[in-house]
């Protein structure tokens, strides 16, 4: 019936809301107008009827009035007639005819005017009683003209008294007869009063009704479709995206539905986008890490492995190569490992891409022992489809990855602890420089050791538990000492000594070198001005880490350091790595440019390690290179290595650079570097690091003339 009930609706009315909301207000406008037309005609004729009734009964009410004063006027006139004399009563005559006469016309008048048959009887009643009282009184005047006092008096007594009273009566009739009907035609207008406002709110209950049905079919044939458009459109917002908003004969919800669904396939596209990008590498087409969790957050992890797989060099060919050939080489690795993956369909097995060129493989068997040897299984199977090299272009890359794999235990009982586990593996076995490690409580050990290094270090600098130690630069020709190289060192307050080796790389990865260099700065400059007067000559050499050359305040600091402490600046050097200043030499360069010009000399540390080129060299504004320890080994009795270390000699002193070998710890060692005209040298053979009285004793026992020199 319902439905029935719309369908007719939506067949009788327009098809557009606009077309049927005007004629809804075109409807109510018309029963509006309807009322008023009838409400002003009903009040018309009210006051059509209030009018006659002021000049016609209210009129005749007043002539009746007038009556009853005229005669009460001709009585008066009588009685002075007794009084008067002669010449008097002629006017007093007159006035009494003047007063018959305008009686005679009232009544004329009344009767022609009145329509009721009982003031006709009255008036005709009146009009004899007056000709009596007129006859009576003419009698009197008679008998008042004969100065018959005696016969005036009778006549008065006996004919002008009761014909007078007579006449009065008739006209206290008529008055009484004039205000009944004044009476009744108030009572007539109260009662048309009263059923005009029956009518007037008879058809006003008729509107309200006719606007609530006209409302109620407005509202089924409009809200009704606007209400579906709500329901389609809650459902697209809770993300039901199947169901399509249905067609209707209204045109303009026909085209909002027709949009609604055109915007339901569109978010429903951009929706499969975002999820494409939110959980799937868009490389790889791998899921990712944030698909892996959820897909496994709340599974039971019990027998179940996680393997973490790193692209080796992949930094390396992303920028010697460019990044198109790393990531060429990022989606042949991944399609390599689902080629892997494919011999042990029947295992649980799921590949995801984390972020660079890291892989997460997430597996299971039926026990512990089952799940490692499925591990080792799949990395050999992994290991035999990467031995072909992956071609790129008209490079050929060999792959190699670095596993790290960890396997769920009661402390690992949830999907992001059992990844940080297989991380901690392959992080142990980089550091290892192996090719697979499993996770042990002693990586953990080692990984919380090292969460405390970093706050115990926090506290070193501040609490000055760190240590500059000054390794002395000899050059060979005249074996004079003209500088140190600052090395840092940190006496820890409960575990002792700790090697430079274990926390200085820690702490460039979390990213707190700097506050060590900082503070080996300062330490430097502060030296530099002790040794202002009595070693003027000297220089110290501080290391610059590669996070301090992404630094743009590091110059201006270095600057303030020097004013601050009044030294030369050409007591202090900066050594980088060849590695530190490659990484990203278009902001390295500038920076080393803004460095130099504070006056400060410049070393390359650990030359020939690192795989800079001759062209970025010129462009360094560098005064020193210092050759690497691994150059200088056994140099004696290596003539190739003499030959490249001669190399890199000339070709530093055809740039203008200082050649300075570290490492250099025998005396063939020393006498190999000035056949090979080597400027200078650093290593246990001159001295060994020296710190405290130490360094004092050493310093006092350089030659006098020494110190009067300046390099």
């Amino acid at each position: 019936m319902k439905n029935a009930y719309h369908y007719l609706i939506e067949r009788i009315l327009p098809s557009r809301i606009s077309y049927r909301l005007a004629l809804s207000y075109i409807l109510i406008l018309s029963l509006f107008i309807l009322v008023v037309i009838r409400s002003v005609s009903q009040v018309q004729e009210v006051s059509r009827r209030s009018q006659e009734f002021a000049s016609q009964d209210l009129q005749k009410l007043l002539q009746v009035q007038n009556l009853a004063l005229d005669i009460e006027g001709s009585t008066s006139a009588l009685v002075l007639i007794f009084n008067a004399t002669q010449e008097k009563r002629k006017p007093a005559y007159d006035a009494i005819d003047a007063k018959k006469k305008h009686i005679d016309e009232l009544i004329q008048q009344l009767s022609a005017e009145s329509d009721d048959e009982a003031q006709l009887i009255c008036l005709q009643r009146l009009s004899s009683t007056h000709q009596e009282y007129r006859q009576s009184y003419l009698n009197l005047f008679d008998e008042i003209e004969l100065d018959n006092t005696e016969g005036a008096k009778l006549v008065f007594e006996t004919q002008v008294a009761p014909a007078r009273q007579a006449f009065l009566s008739e006209s206290n009739v008529l008055l009484e007869l004039a205000k009944q009907r004044i009476r009744q035609r108030q009572a007539e207008e109260q009662e048309d009063l009263a059923q005009l406002k029956l009518h007037i709110l008879a058809i006003s209950v008729l509107i309200v009704l006719s606007g609530m049905v006209l409302a109620f079919i407005t509202q089924s044939s409009v809200v009704q479709p606007l209400s579906m458009l709500e329901h389609s459109a809650l459902r697209i917002a809770s993300g039901d995206y199947n169901s399509k908003v249905p067609t209707t004969r209204t045109t303009e919800v026909a085209q909002v539905s027709h949009a609604l669904n055109v915007m339901t396939d569109a978010i429903a596209s951009r929706e499969a986008e975002i999820e494409q990008l939110a959980y799937y590498d868009s490389l790889s087409n791998l899921p990712n890490r944030t698909r892996l969790l959820t897909m496994f957050s709340q599974q039971n992890l019990r027998h179940h492995a996680m393997i973490l797989m790193d692209i080796a060099r992949l930094k390396i060919v992303n920028e010697t190569l460019g990044f198109g050939t790393g990531d060429t080489l990022i989606v042949e690795t991944s399609q390599r490992l689902q080629r892997a993956l494919g011999k042990h369909s029947e295992k649980k097995t799921f590949l995801a891409k984390f972020s660079g060129g890291q892989f997460a493989l997430f597996c299971a068997d039926n026990s512990d022992s089952y799940t490692q040897n499925l591990v080792e299984q799949i990395i050999h199977d992994i290991q035999l489809e990467l031995n072909v090299p992956v071609q790129c272009g008209s490079y050929s890359i060999d792959v190699n990855l670095v596993f790290g794999s960890a396997i769920a235990n009661s402390e690992s009982n949830n999907l992001t602890t059992l990844i940080r586990n297989a991380e901690v593996a392959l992080y142990a076995a980089k550091e290892r420089s192996e090719t697979f490690a499993w996770y042990s409580d002693a990586q953990e050990a080692s990984r919380l050791s090292h969460l405390s290094l970093l706050s115990d270090l926090r506290s070193a600098i501040q609490n000055n538990e760190l240590q500059m130690w000054l390794q002395p630069k000899i050059r060979l020709n005249d074996m004079h000492c003209y500088g140190f190289e600052a090395l840092v060192r940190w006496q820890h307050p409960k575990r002792g000594f700790i090697s430079p080796i274990e926390f200085v790389p820690f702490a460039e990865r979390a990213g707190y070198i700097s506050h060590v260099t900082n503070w080996m700065l300062e330490q430097a400059v502060q030296t530099l001005a002790q040794w202002k007067n009595q070693y003027p000559q000297l220089s110290i050499a501080v290391n610059v880490s590669t996070n301090d050359l992404r630094d743009q305040k590091l110059p201006e600091r270095v600057k303030q350091l020097i004013h601050q402490y009044q030294i030369s600046p050409m007591n202090l050097q900066l050594e980088l790595t060849e590695s530190g200043i490659m990484e990203n030499p278009d902001d390295a360069i500038p920076l080393l440019h803004s460095l130099r010009a504070t006056g400060i000399g410049l070393s390359i540390d650990d030359f020939g390690t690192g795989h800079s080129s001759l062209a970025y060299l010129q462009k360094l504004p560098v005064s020193e290179l210092k050759i690497d320890r691994s150059f200088v080994i056994d140099i004696d009795q290596q003539e190739s290595t003499q030959k490249l270390v001669k190399t890199i000699v000339e070709m530093g002193h055809s740039l203008g650079l200082h050649v300075i070998a570290e490492g250099i710890e025998t005396q063939a060692e020393r006498d190999t570097l000035i056949k090979l005209s080597c400027d200078s040298m650093q290593g246990y053979f001159a001295s060994k690091p020296l710190h405290g009285s130490t360094l004092g004793d050493w310093l006092t026992s350089l030659p006098h003339n020494q110190n009067r020199q300046h390099s």
